[in-house]
């Protein structure tokens, strides 16, 4: 089923969203100037995620992967093209709202967690919730809630230099669900873990997708991008392939 639709969406350029559709680009380019050169990290990506598809995205360095991360993150905007997340046509939306949609549909986890290292994992945790406005009892009580579950509930008043790696990564999903948004947007969530702590992170991830999370994960290990359903390689700034993992065949 994942790879027919795979082989049908390689064959036909997204032109809009569909319903179900949480992720669309049609014919998105990326182009940067390099002196009086031109660099064209992506090539006319056309992509397609539907709601609840669990995704890794990967490719060398160069790929053109974390360009198409960032675009997808809405921390960049593509040079050409159009870009729908979960109905909202990006190139249409000012700062204000760019950063609404960032705060409110995405959570991003990052392989460097990005905590504050003077702030509890309960604060971390509740850093977005503090930049939308949510009062101070919902925010905290949201917090808690989102650390008990990802099994984090005897360490909310610890700092990251008293956590460990994967406890820290576990804050930063925390954090990254608190706002219950439509997109978890992972870059290379185990880059700084050992394999162990790499497999209890993936579970997790796993069991998050269970629960309903739509996750895209950009990696460029092989191993970790057979944990999703579906595999979308970058090269040279286009989709190279797009097909189920091993474990979805």
């Amino acid at each position: 089923m994942i790879s027919e639709l795979a082989s049908t969406l390689e064959d036909q350029p997204a032109k809009g969203p569909l319903p179900g559709d949480i992720i669309v680009t049609d014919n998105l380019w990326k182009t940067y100037s390099m002196g009086d050169q031109e660099v064209h990290a992506l090539r006319g990506v056309n992509l397609r995620i539907r709601q609840n598809e669990y995704v890794a995205i990967m490719g060398p360095s160069g790929s053109g992967k974390s360009t198409l991360m960032n675009l997808i993150g809405c921390l960049d905007s593509p040079s050409q093209g159009r870009y729908w997340l979960n109905g909202h046509d990006v190139s249409e939306l000012n700062d204000d709202e760019l950063a609404r949609i960032r705060n409110k549909e995405i959570g991003f986890v990052f392989q460097t967690f990005n905590l504050l290292a003077r702030a509890t994992s309960l604060h971390n945790v509740e850093l977005p919730l503090i930049y939308n406005g949510t009062p101070a009892t919902e925010r905290t009580a949201r917090a808690k809630a989102v650390l008990e579950s990802v099994n984090l509930g005897t360490r909310m008043m610890h700092k990251p230099n008293e956590l460990s790696g994967g406890q820290r990564q576990r804050v930063a999903i925390a954090r990254a669900l608190v706002n219950r948004p439509s997109i978890i947007l992972a870059d290379e969530p185990t880059g700084n873990l050992d394999s162990k702590t790499g497999e209890e992170i993936m579970a997790l991830f796993d069991d998050l997708h269970a629960k309903g999370n739509t996750i895209v994960l950009v990696t460029h290990e092989p191993d970790i991008a057979e944990f999703a359903d579906r595999i979308v390689t970058i090269r040279d700034g286009v989709i190279a392939s797009d097909h189920a993992s091993s474990r979805r065949r």
